[in-house]
């Protein structure tokens, strides 16, 4: 049976255009914006990025519901999420960005830009210490397909790297780290923190003033660095001011935040030390997203299992 004339895919987004996930997704399925009514049958699958609450619920025949972005935490949100699988979004490009973003990141912290920009408009010719990658250990909290690309990338660089996640894992030449017995270990191991969690229950503001104060001072750097590319929500912003403003950390760069946009009158905006970026980290791009998704609706109706299914337990 030809793919037109199968169940349609439901597109649902809040906060962006839906226009080009509909162009790409409608050439080769029917997609539709709005469901006929809240019982349709003719929906097979969701495409969505913080959906309406119970817009999924009742939908008789839904099969898979796709996430637009790598996080989940926006599905579960939402009180009527069906007990369907939830798919999380793996592509090559995505990886590829936020690999960019935390090599960028580590580097310009490492050879210490915020110093130089600083100086540069202030006419200072100055040039300090630079220790070698060698002696910097980044820290990677979350070793999933982004986390282990990045962690992969930093060690061709000539960093040292570490990894935690909630589950034990094991990475050549990375020394890892898991559960909350390895945390501090982990941190007191660490010049600048790298976190590329997925936000659940469990990591809700984990990134506090407690954890940050654990992080190695002694260092090439002249003190603790965090990097946030994960969720917003698993940060205090108000935690990291303090941190930033007694010296427990030197600098941040931040790409995500608590509430989003970051509101004008944040203090984040004009912190001396404190690199922001509007979650633009990987942007999640339907050119390359659309036809990974596609192939997987494709493969299931074959019988096949669907890849990077959601855990429910652990969120992610």
């Amino acid at each position: 049976m030809p793919e037109k004339e199968q169940g349609r895919i439901l597109l649902s987004v809040t906060g962006f255009s839906p226009r080009l996930w509909l162009e790409l997704l409608s050439k080769s399925r029917e997609v539709v914006l709005e469901p006929d009514g809240p019982n349709d049958p003719s929906i097979t699958y969701a495409v969505v990025w913080k959906q309406r609450p119970n817009l999924l619920a009742g939908l008789p025949n839904l099969r898979a519901i796709f996430s637009i972005g790598a996080g989940v935490d926006h599905i579960f949100n939402d009180p009527g999420v069906p007990d369907v699988p939830i798919v999380r979004v793996v592509a090559d490009n995505l990886t590829q960005y936020m690999t960019e973003y935390v090599l960028w990141r580590v580097l310009d912290h490492h050879r210490q830009g915020m110093l130089f920009r600083a100086q540069q408009k202030r006419k200072i010719w100055r040039e300090p210490a630079q220790r070698p990658a060698s002696d910097i250990s980044v820290g990677i909290m979350g070793l999933g397909q982004l986390g282990r690309a990045a962690a992969h990338t930093l060690l061709s660089a000539g960093f040292r790297v570490n990894g935690w996640s909630r589950r034990e894992q094991t990475m050549t030449d990375v020394a890892t780290f898991c559960g909350d017995d390895g945390l501090i270990p982990f941190l007191n191991a660490t010049d600048i923190l790298v976190v590329l969690l997925p936000l659940t229950p469990q990591t809700t503001g984990i990134i506090n003033y407690e954890l940050l104060r654990e992080l190695r001072k002694r260092n090439g750097l002249g003190g603790a660095v965090l990097i946030n590319a994960g969720r917003g929500r698993l940060q205090k912003d108000a935690d990291i001011l303090r941190a930033l403003e007694d010296g427990t950390l030197k600098e941040a760069s931040l790409d995500v935040f608590e509430v989003e946009p970051l509101p004008r009158t944040s203090p984040l905006w004009n912190h001396p030390a404190v690199f922001v970026t509007p979650h633009a980290a990987a942007t999640s791009d339907p050119v390359h997203l659309v036809e990974p998704m596609l192939e997987q609706m494709a493969a299931f109706e074959r019988g096949e299992p669907l890849q990077y299914v959601v855990d429910r337990g652990a969120g992610y």
